[in-house]
Order: structure tokens, then sequence, then C-alpha cells
């Protein structure tokens, strides 16, 4: 009777919905976070899944985490004007989803506000190579990091074939000594 009751309530599980994200106010199918003064830090990690329309406009987004709208199979669009987006690396999820989008004319104010020499430009036109190039200093940093990791390991993999080699040169002498004194003993023990 019990396992009856579940299974029936199983039955019922698509049918409800997750509640609101704070601090966005819902309807049915739209979700309006605008005017929230949301940041990348404070942004809802998940919208519900029946969210046609997504209100994100003026707030302080500069980026939008990878994945966020992956899973919303009813999203129509999703109002981003009105925040200050930074065109770097952080930005690439963002760009791919706006491409994906079959009106793009939607986006058309969603532009870059930094760096400056990618100001004004809209996102969904960016060039991979654009937003990858400003960023190089992170991968001259980790480049940077990564020889000198390798150098260090060079230095003590050196410093440790020297130490074998001083090693096996002494035991080297170590034996010498050992067969020309077993062979003295030899010498004087035998008596010929």
């Amino acid at each position: 009777m019990n396992s009856g009751i579940l299974l029936s309530l199983l039955g019922f599980l698509p049918l409800v919905t997750p509640i609101c994200p704070v601090p966005c106010k819902c309807t049915t199918n739209i979700t309006d976070c605008s005017l929230k003064n949301l940041t990348v830090e404070n942004l809802p990690t998940a919208f519900r899944p029946s969210a046609e329309i997504i209100h994100l406009g003026s707030n302080r987004l500069t980026s939008i985490p990878n994945g966020l709208f992956d899973n919303l199979r009813s999203l129509q669009v999703v109002y981003l004007q009105g925040n200050p987006w930074e065109c770097t690396c952080d930005i690439l999820y963002l760009r791919s989803w706006l491409q994906w989008q079959q009106n793009r004319s939607l986006y058309r104010d969603v532009r870059c506000s930094s760096p400056e020499h990618l100001q004004g430009r809209i996102i969904a036109y960016l060039t991979e190579d654009e937003i990858i190039s400003t960023c190089q200093h992170w991968y001259c940093s980790l480049a940077l990091l990564s020889q000198l990791s390798l150098f260090i390991l060079l230095f003590l993999q050196g410093i440790l074939v020297i130490f074998i080699i001083v090693y096996l040169q002494k035991f080297r002498r170590m034996t010498a000594e050992a067969r020309s004194t077993t062979r003295e003993l030899d010498q004087q023990v035998a008596p010929w």
C-alpha cells in the first residue's frame, strides 16, 4: 500500500516547480531578476525549468557562469542589456550561447564594457581570437610558472645524477681496494 502511494506521488513530481530564485520575481514562465544589483557571485545558480523569459538586465554582471542556460529547454529569450560585460576569457560561454540563438537581433545591446579595445562591441559577434587575446597574461604567467618548475626539476635531477656518479666512483674505489686487499691476504695466507 505504501509503495503504491509513493509511486503515485512520484508520478506528480514533474508537475512540481521549483521555487523562484532569490532575489528574483517569478510568474509561470517569466523570471525577473533585473535591477537587483546582481553580480556573478550572487547570481542564481539555476532557474526554473519552465522559464521562457529571463530578465537579467541592469545589474552588475560581468559574465555568465558556464552552463547556466544549458538545461532550460523552454527558454526563448534572456534580457541581458545594461550590464558591464567584461569581454575576457570568462565571457566565452555567453558569447557561445548568444551565437546559438535564433534571433540575434534581440542581443544587439549586449556589448563589451571592457577591455578598452573591445569596448562597445557586440558580444555575439566577437571572434574567439579577440577574446582569447585578452587572456594572454594568464597564459604567460602559467607558461612562466611551468618553465620555472621544469628548470627546478631538471636542476634537482642533475644534482641526483651527480650524487649517483660520485657514489658509483666511490663504490668502484671501495671494490678495487677490497679486491687488492683480498689478493694480498690470499698471497700472505697461501703457502707456496
